[in-house]
């Protein structure tokens, strides 16, 4: 099997934590990610955001990172799930409560249907606690499907749930396609 491409892709990854020391949690995961799947070209600031789907958890530390990548996909996605892992993720129930999780958004603008990945992720376009982060960054970025940048998908986007930025990232810097 290949697990590299010719010419360097972007990734854009979405990290959250509401278990444990949130913010440690998140640093470690980004270091891992610098070091198996590539360089991190922007992080937006960390935010703290209000649950999904399971309503009675703690609250959540979210980042998006867009990391350059010599990676196929599935490649990436296999070591997105090693590295949660690693630091210690169990899997209880869905959208319950999380030491890490690590969301692949976008692989460039590529559109993906698989057994094991779906790209773009099918929800991003309903979450604040992903639009909000993502548009900090890459407020020009298409969403391949819908055509829409992700500025506009944030003005659509009806989810309600508290976004709140806790800290300024020096590595911002937007992404469009």
């Amino acid at each position: 099997m290949i697990d590299e491409i010719s010419a360097l892709q972007n990734v854009f990854l979405l990290l959250g934590s509401n278990l444990g020391d949130r913010l440690q949690i998140l640093r470690s995961a980004e270091m891992l990610i610098e070091e198996r799947i590539g360089e991190i070209q922007s992080a937006s600031s960390v935010y703290e955001t209000a649950p999904w789907g399971v309503l009675e958890q703690p609250a959540f530390l979210n980042q998006i990172l867009i990391v350059s990548t010599g990676l196929l996909p599935e490649e990436v996605l296999r070591i997105v799930l090693e590295i949660e892992h690693e630091l210690g993720r169990v899997r209880y129930e869905r959208w319950g409560a999380r030491v890490i999780d690590i969301d692949m958004l976008y692989y460039q603008d590529l559109v993906l249907d698989s057994a094991r990945l779906t790209l773009p992720h099918p929800r991003l376009h309903e979450r604040r606690f992903t639009l909000v982060p993502l548009n900090e960054i890459a407020s020009g970025f298409i969403h391949p499907v819908f055509q829409k940048t992700t500025s506009q998908l944030l003005t659509e986007c009806s989810d309600p749930g508290a976004v709140v930025n806790i800290s300024t990232n020096n590595t911002n810097s937007d992404f469009s396609n």
